[in-house]
């Protein structure tokens, strides 16, 4: 029964030749007549105890076990194929020992059941079927290791083994011999027939030099037979062999055919059976000296030798061990290209000799071999630096990923071959800006095989350049310069790229040098430029360097001083560069050539210039800074003069009982070239000048005034050619003595003990008259003593005196006309016996001779705290010549008489006055100068509402005489108010007429900004019916006072404007257009938004809403735009205007109380005023049932001038009144509200919000 065994090696026969340092190497097992096993493999493999199968026939088993342990040598075949033929160590290879041991042993039951066979050296087999147990007998060691250590250095063997191919067999079952030595059998010798033939002859194991060969014979002799074996075609002495059928013929030739014949002999005679022959090759050698002399990628062009003398005829069978080895490859000559291979691939190829019959294979020599890898393809370097360059590539064979590449360059400074494992490499050490040609070798695994070479060209980056410097630079181009040290910089070229505002431009030249001006560049502007060194090739561009340059900005121009202060000077320039919002600008100041010790620098192109002198002449230099602070432009410069001083601590005196100022300050800061001084009493104006000064104080006296006036004094520095703000006072020049009236009193009412003085007013040009006093005397004087002040009617009576006072009158504040003849005379009754302060009006002496005179105070001073009688030395006083003498009757007897010649007296004394009023007023007539003198006109005319149409009439007649005369008397209304603020050169430009200047007294002020006089616009606060504020009057807007006028509307809370001019009237500007029609417009911090407009045939109504922009909140304003009245000249009808009135007045009438409605034409005074007074007199008809046209057009004037500028208008306002007054009586309403008709055609406009400034909703 056919038994499959197991084999597995053992751990102590590994570990004895671990423990020499001679790994086991080769493992050979025979088992007799049944099974032959090979094991060739390495010590790692038997490690992991691979199983090995064997066959075994029957119930005993014969096993080698051949052992070779080789230090330092390669593995080899055994020349041999019986264990008992091996000569010496060398059937196992150069520097290796040899063991050899044999045992046979019979399989016991158990074992056979079990499948387990074990040899004393730690072998085992196990049988994998059952068999009956036998019996065996063994002769083992325990172990190999036991042996090998019992038989080191000894030649004795044990029995059934042999060491270092030495043995000595005890085995009489199989024998064997070399070609020339024969074998009997030891039987008998009989007689025997004829042997059968042999048959079934078989070469059971063929060597390169053995062969064995075993027969058949079924003869039941056979046994006893002894057979004779022939070799045909050589000497080939008999063989004989005894008992056995089996030979083995040693001696033979490698890959040599052999013919042998076999014929039995019968046991002791010579009778021979019938022969019968096999041929039989020998195995060839194994080849050896394989060699690879041509490795490609898919093919190896493999060589090899053998010195077989049969070798010639020799074919060879080629394997290999990887599936992608062709099938088996036949070869006749010692050379063969083996095809079809992979890339890169380890091939473990076998050559085995094949004898002439093809069949007949000797053993087999190999040897190892990797194809050549595929090239490299794809290179690419995705990084190159200034010294390496990071390459990456491809291979798509299987093996790559276990490939190693070479790379190889072709300059001197390319590293020396460099190994990387894997697809990608880093060069290091490389040149800047050099040409490297890399080539790329693919090696397999045992980096040794190169596949061929596949290459790339690269240059390395640039290094970047340095020193950087932008040597020259101007308002539109830079000139750069750099450095760049490489050994190859010679060879580039240098790309300029550079940044504005985020925006990249390449500058279109490369040059070759290291320097490049850049032109076509912006003024201040900040470039980034970035320069890129380029190699050879244009394209492999280096790392970048940058500079940040500011181009110089441009010059600024059109250097303007919009304000000139004492100490400041408010410089505006231009500078149109893109970039100019950016800049700083410094400003060098000089004065007399020489440079401030401190630069002014803004951020705007607007500068104040603080801590100036005044009066003096500066040249100011003004630089644009680019936004670094380094970038200078050149300078542009104008020379301004700041103001004069005005002077300091300006004081006016009076001079007592001299008509003369006395004006003293201190010399102002700064330079002067002298002053100027203006005064000005409301009707003449005089001017004088005073030198310069340094330092100190300064007086000035101001004589040959008159007395008793209010002057307005104004005094400005002069320097420069220009005058300073000026300084204003109001004095009043001293009181004096009263002028000395020329006529006497006037004596009436003569009684024998009293009569009656009778006086005009003393002129109180002098002062005003503070008490008059009536002296009687009865001596011949001819003008009264201020001496006689203090004696009185007691001193008189005690004859200390011939004069006396014996009336005082205090006036306390009384002005009296300038002319007597326009008041009514005081009348003093003398003799009544009343008593004033100190003095006795006692009765008079019958028969006496009187005359009296008096005595006109403008200061008095009594004694002993006003009890006392009157100090002459400190009072201002003045006398009337003495009256003429009269006598006071005697008795009441002839009181007729006196009384008659008292009438006479008075008759005298009143033809008299009227002669001199007369004579004065025919001389005033005549007089056109004006004169110091404060001459007012008739300031009030009313008339009653019954009497006014025929006031009208009167008026009227003869072409509006009456009218023109009272239009005439209202022309000085007002007109000597002083201007100031108007007449200042800062505001002269905000005139729209030079001859239409508002009174200081009531123009509006606005709020102050950067400067004292942007509180000016030509506006006055003018009074209404019912408030003193209750309208303002101003001109049409210029464009440079846009905004004034609209600061107005919003800080003096304006809800209602009244337009009565168009823009343009008879091809003339009369008012700029001061809202815009679409679009919000902005004047200053106010935003206009017009919100409705209705246009109707002779008015237009529009809204708008205005708001600060400084503040959250903001407020509505309507504009009544009157459109049908011409210039200087009147409607066509009174009821457009009145009915225009009423709707103008029942929109403000929801005002604020304090909100004034704002009226203006072009001039703002005739129209304007026009306006003004029609509301005033509707209210006072009303109110009154009186109308004054001529009163309220002189209030009008007293606070603007030329109000109702014209005669014509002057008479249509009456015409208005007069209308106004029939429409009253007529119809019997109220013309206040009378606004229905007039408001009808508005039935859809939107109502007036309520007021304050808001955030809401403006309708």
């Amino acid at each position: 029964m056919r038994k499959k065994l197991r084999f597995s090696p053992h751990h102590d026969s590994r570990n004895w030749c671990l423990q020499r340092n001679c790994p086991i190497q080769r493992i050979r097992m025979k088992l007799q007549k049944w099974a032959t096993v090979l094991i060739s493999t390495r010590w790692e493999l038997i490690q992991r105890n691979w199983p090995l199968w064997v066959y075994s026939d029957g119930l005993e088993i014969r096993h080698y076990f051949y052992i070779c342990c080789c230090v330092g040598s390669t593995i080899h075949s055994w020349t041999t194929t019986s264990p008992l033929q091996i000569k010496s160590s060398n059937g196992c290879g150069p520097n290796c020992s040899s063991i050899i041991t044999t045992t046979t042993r019979k399989l016991s039951s158990k074992e056979l059941t079990e499948g387990s066979v074990t040899h004393g050296d730690g072998m085992s087999f196990s049988s994998l079927s059952t068999s009956e147990p036998t019996s065996v007998s063994s002769t083992h060691f325990a172990s190999i290791a036991d042996f090998l250590e019992s038989n080191s250095g000894t030649d004795s063997m044990k029995q059934n083994v042999s060491l270092s191919g030495k043995h000595n067999s005890t085995d009489n079952e199989t024998s064997t011999a070399s070609p020339d030595s024969t074998l009997l059998n030891n039987g008998t010798g009989s007689s025997d027939p004829k042997p059968s033939p042999v048959f079934d002859i078989q070469a059971i194991a063929i060597s390169t030099d053995k062969v064995n060969l075993t027969w058949k014979n079924n003869d039941t002799s056979a046994d006893n037979y002894t057979y004779v074996i022939l070799k045909a075609g050589t000497e080939f002495p008999n063989i004989t062999v005894l008992q056995k059928m089996q030979a083995v013929i040693m001696g033979l030739e490698p890959g040599t055919l052999y013919n042998f014949t076999i014929y039995p002999v019968a046991p002791g005679s010579t009778t021979e059976g019938d022969r019968n022959s096999t041929t039989v090759y020998t195995k060839p050698s194994p080849v050896f000296d394989i060699q690879a002399i041509d490795i490609s990628t898919d093919y190896v062009n493999l060589t090899w030798k053998n010195n077989d003398l049969a070798a010639d005829n020799y074919s060879y069978m080629i394997l290999g061990d990887s599936a992608s080895f062709p099938n088996i490859t036949i070869f006749e000559k010692r050379q063969a290209v083996i095809t079809g291979l992979k890339p890169g691939t380890l091939y473990n190829i076998t050559i085995y000799p094949l004898a002439p019959d093809n069949a007949t294979k000797g053993d087999g020599n190999s040897t190892t071999v990797y194809t050549k890898p595929s090239p490299v393809f794809d290179i690419q370097a995705i990084d190159i630096s200034t010294d390496y360059v990071n390459l990456t590539w491809k291979n798509n064979d299987s093996d790559a990923d276990n490939y190693t590449y070479m790379i190889l360059g072709n300059s001197a400074s390319f590293p020396n071959s460099t190994i990387f494992q894997k697809r990608q490499a880093v060069i290091t050490g490389l040149e800047p800006g050099t040409l490297y040609n890399i080539t790329i070798y693919p090696l397999a695994p045992d980096n040794a095989t190169k596949g061929d070479g596949n290459s790339t060209i690269v240059y390395t980056k640039p290094s970047p350049v340095f020193a950087v410097q932008a040597i020259h630079i101007s308002t539109d181009q830079v000139n750069l310069t750099w450095k760049n040290n490489d050994a190859a910089a010679d060879k580039y070229t240098y790309e300029i790229q550079f940044f504005k505002d985020g925006n990249l431009t390449f500058w279109p030249e490369k040059p070759q040098i290291t320097g490049a001006v850049i032109t076509g560049l912006e003024p201040g502007t900040l470039y980034n430029f970035t320069i890129y060194p380029l190699a050879p090739d244009n394209t492999t561009r280096g790392d970048g360097n940058s500079t940040s340059v500011y181009t110089e900005p441009s010059p600024v121009f059109d250097i303007q001083a919009i304000d000139i202060s004492t100490d400041y000077v408010n410089l505006t320039w231009k500078n149109d560069d893109s970039a100019a919002d950016n800049y700083i600008y410094v400003i060098e100041i000089f004065k007399h050539g020489t440079l401030f010790p401190s630069n002014k620098t803004l951020p705007k192109r607007e500068a104040v210039i603080t801590g100036l002198e005044p009066g003096t002449s500066y040249h100011f230099k003004v630089f644009p800074l680019a936004l670094d602070n380094r970038t200078w432009g050149y300078p542009n410069s104008t020379s301004v003069c700041t103001n004069a001083a005005p002077p300091h601590e300006f004081k006016c005196e009076q001079v007592p009982r001299k008509p003369e100022l006395k004006l003293n300050w201190l010399c102002p800061l700064g330079n002067n070239s002298g002053f100027r001084i203006k005064i000005s009493n409301g009707i003449r104006t005089n001017e004088s000048s005073v030198s310069s000064c340094k330092s100190g104080n300064v007086e000035k006296s101001i004589d040959n005034l008159t007395y008793y006036t209010t002057f307005y004094i104004n005094i400005t520095t002069h320097s420069c050619g220009k005058d300073s703000l000026p300084e204003q006072r109001t004095c009043a020049t001293s009181i004096t003595d009263p002028p000395a009236p020329s006529a006497p009193p006037a004596i009436t009412g003569i009684d024998h003990n009293s009569f009656k003085v009778q006086f005009s007013p003393f002129k109180s040009e002098h002062g005003p008259l503070k008490a008059y006093a009536v002296l009687i005397t009865t001596a011949n004087d001819n003008q009264p003593s201020k001496y006689n002040l203090n004696l009185t009617y007691h001193d008189f009576k005690t004859k200390k005196t011939h004069t006396y006072v014996t009336y005082v009158m205090n006036i306390e504040h009384t002005r009296a006309s300038l002319s007597t003849s326009r008041s009514q005379p005081y009348t003093v009754v003398v003799g009544n016996a009343n008593t004033t302060h100190a003095y006795y009006n006692g009765p008079l002496e019958p028969l006496g001779l009187y005359r009296t005179s008096v005595a006109g105070f403008t200061d008095i001073t009594y004694a002993n705290n006003k009890t006392g009688p009157i100090v002459e030395e400190r009072s201002y006083v003045s006398f009337t010549p003495y009256s003429e003498p009269f006598r006071v009757p005697q008795d009441p007897g002839v009181i007729v008489g006196a009384v008659l010649g008292s009438i006479l007296c008075v008759s005298a004394v009143l033809l008299v006055v009227v002669f001199v009023f007369w004579r004065r007023r025919r001389k005033d007539g005549k007089n056109n100068d004006v004169s110091f003198s404060q001459i007012k006109p008739k300031k009030s005319k009313p008339i009653k509402v019954e009497n006014f149409e025929s006031y009208f009439k009167t008026q009227q007649a003869d072409s509006n005489c009456g009218f023109a005369e009272e239009y005439e008397e209202l022309r000085p209304a007002g007109v000597h108010q002083p201007k100031f603020a108007a007449e200042l050169a800062e505001n002269r430009g905000k005139n729209r007429y030079n001859n239409v200047l508002p009174y200081d007294i009531s123009r509006v002020k606005l709020s102050a900004q950067s400067h004292p006089t942007d509180d000016y616009i030509n506006a006055n606060y003018m009074p209404g019916y019912n408030l003193r504020k209750e309208f303002i009057a101003a001109q049409g807007p210029l464009p440079n006072t846009l905004e004034d006028f609209w600061r107005m509307i919003w800080e003096k809370n304006i809800y209602a404007i009244v337009m009565l001019t168009k823009c343009i009237e008879q091809g003339r500007t009369k008012c700029e257009q001061y809202w815009a029609d679409k679009q919000p417009m902005s004047y200053g911090d106010i935003t206009v938004t017009m919100t409705s407009e209705i246009v109707l045939a002779e008015w237009t109504i529009r809204d708008f809403t205005i708001e600060d922009n400084n503040e959250t909140d903001s407020h509505c304003v309507r504009q009544f735009h009157f459109t049908a009245w011409p210039d200087h000249g009147v409607p066509e009808t009174t009821e457009l205007l009145i009915s225009f009135r009423h709707l103008v007045e029942e929109y403000a009438r929801q005002n604020p109380p304090e909100s004034p409605t704002l009226v203006h034409c072009s001039a703002g005074v005739g129209r304007t005023g026009t306006f003004i007074a029609i509301d005033r007199l509707i209210q006072q008809i009303e109110m009154e049932n009186t109308a004054d046209v001529y009163g309220v057009v002189y209030d009008l004037r007293m606070h603007r001038p030329l109000m109702v500028q014209t005669e014509e208008q002057y008479v249509f306002l009456n015409q208005c009144v007069l209308d106004i007054i029939k429409s009253q009586r007529d119809k019997k309403v109220d013309l206040i509200y009378q606004n229905t008709t007039a408001m009808a055609i508005y039935e859809n406009l939107a109502p007036a919000p309520n007021f304050g400034k808001a955030n809401g909703y403006c309708a």
